[in-house]
């Protein structure tokens, strides 16, 4: 009966754990701003995450080009889909807010890295 009870235990408190960290990441909506960095160049950004949709933009046009998709969570990533239907060959496309972006979420920072090394420190407001 004891074993039974601890088995229940350790069921629930394991539930209430993974429920408590999507919890968390269901909170990463709202208004950021700050800076977006590429090899030591810094620009101001905005970006808003609304509901699985974001959009953005920068002080500087196309660095980095942030544009309007949306954008999913899966464990310590967040996954946009950028909905721009046009991109001109006149900058990097790899500027371009798209495809799979590490993130720590802590104390209202979001920053987000890329597999080239970008990175967005931001402020939600």
């Amino acid at each position: 009966m004891k074993l039974k009870f601890l088995i229940c235990f350790g069921v629930l408190i394991i539930a209430f754990a993974c429920s408590k960290e999507n919890n968390s990441e269901l909170n990463i909506d709202g208004k950021y701003v700050g800076t977006f960095e590429r090899d030591e160049l810094i620009t101001n950004v905005q970006l808003d995450l609304n509901k699985n949709k974001f959009s953005g933009e920068s002080d500087r046009i196309n660095f980095p080009a942030i544009y309007f998709g949306e954008f999913s969570v899966l464990n310590k990533s967040l996954i946009f889909d950028n909905k721009r239907q046009i991109i001109t060959a006149e900058f990097d496309p790899n500027l371009v807010l798209d495809g799979s972006w590490n993130y720590e979420f802590q104390d209202s920072k979001l920053t987000l890295t890329n597999s080239i090394g970008d990175i967005y420190i931001l402020r939600k407001e």
